[in-house]
């Protein structure tokens, strides 16, 4: 679609039109005429206080959309009738570690969404292993939250049961990362 811009200019008025100021209807009509009768899209024109736009072509956006009343279709002729396919299965959730629910022990969760990661570097070695004995207050691992490396420490002396994270991977808020067994 073209979009054309054009100026004011002086129009031919009827003898006895009304003041040069306003629009007359016939204006109008011949304003549409010409928009109907070019690839012109949308006119703008104003001629003193008053303002004419005339737009063919598609609606304006937000405007309301009255939708047309239904009509009766005539009668098809009678087709073979297929069996109705039923809506597919919902997609199932994400596996989620029951074993770490079910398990006894003590779950130490992520404060916070980010990277998990088993050592201080990729040089270095892991803070923990499964089967090792931890004090309260040590540190298991860290997550990276926004360039932060944020140590997560052990909530209580025991036995590592479990890492349930792996190791580079992106964690949830409260996603279980180790099941610790107290004592």
């Amino acid at each position: 679609m073209a979009t054309r811009t054009l100026k004011q200019q002086p129009a031919e008025r009827p003898s006895g039109a009304s003041s040069p100021a306003g629009f007359t209807l016939e204006d109008v009509k011949k304003l549409v005429q010409l928009v109907e009768k070019s690839d012109v899209t949308h006119i703008a024109w104003q001629r003193g206080g008053e303002k004419v736009v005339i737009r063919r072509g598609g609606m304006l956006q937000g405007a309301p959309v009255a939708a047309a009343p239904p009509q009766a279709l005539p009668a098809a002729p009678a087709l073979p009738v297929m069996a109705a396919v039923p809506p597919a299965p919902p997609a199932p959730a994400p596996a989620q570690k029951p074993a770490a629910v079910e398990k006894p022990g003590v779950i130490v969760s992520s404060p916070f969404v980010g990277t998990f990661y088993r050592s201080p570097s990729p040089e270095a070695p892991v803070f923990v292993e499964a089967g090792q004995k931890v004090k309260k207050g040590q540190a298991l691992c860290i997550i990276e939250a926004m360039k932060l490396m944020n140590e997560i420490e052990c909530e209580v002396d025991g036995t590592v049961a479990e890492i349930l994270a792996q190791n580079g991977t992106a964690v949830e808020f409260g996603e279980p990362l180790f099941r610790i067994l107290p004592g």
